[in-house]
């Protein structure tokens, strides 16, 4: 079976040894700033702060959003707070808190030097 980019991710970050872990971003989208922080932590919680004025944005339901980063948190078993800190266009809304979260992760799944677990546990399961 095909590998989904999903389950390419969950590979890499299998045992968590030498990534980041943790990582933040926030992004300004015109008249928008979202911000998102994650902790690649093996357990997972979702926050989520934003509305949306308007029921779609094109083709997709603006309830979709949280719902994608919901579905993702459970699956990746991570920490996951997503704030719309601001904003008036939907779209630009959307816009910026996928970008933070694309940004964030890539921080948080950034290999460091060694194999260090970053936990005061020792693992992270």
């Amino acid at each position: 079976t095909e590998q989904t980019t999903l389950d390419k991710l969950l590979q890499a970050i299998d045992n968590k040894e030498g990534i980041a872990r943790f990582g933040s971003f926030t992004v300004p989208m015109d008249e928008t700033l979202a911000s998102c922080n994650i902790d690649i932590s093996g357990r997972p919680h979702l926050t989520f702060r934003g509305d949306f004025v308007t029921d779609r944005i094109g083709e997709m339901e603006t309830q979709m959003v949280k719902e994608f980063f919901y579905a993702f948190t459970m699956q990746a078993k991570v920490t996951l707070h997503l704030n719309l800190l601001y904003g008036e266009n939907d779209h630009h809304k959307a816009e910026a808190i996928f970008k933070s979260f694309a940004h964030a992760l890539r921080l948080a799944v950034e290999q460091g030097k060694g194999t260090l677990i970053l936990s005061t546990k020792g693992s992270l399961l």
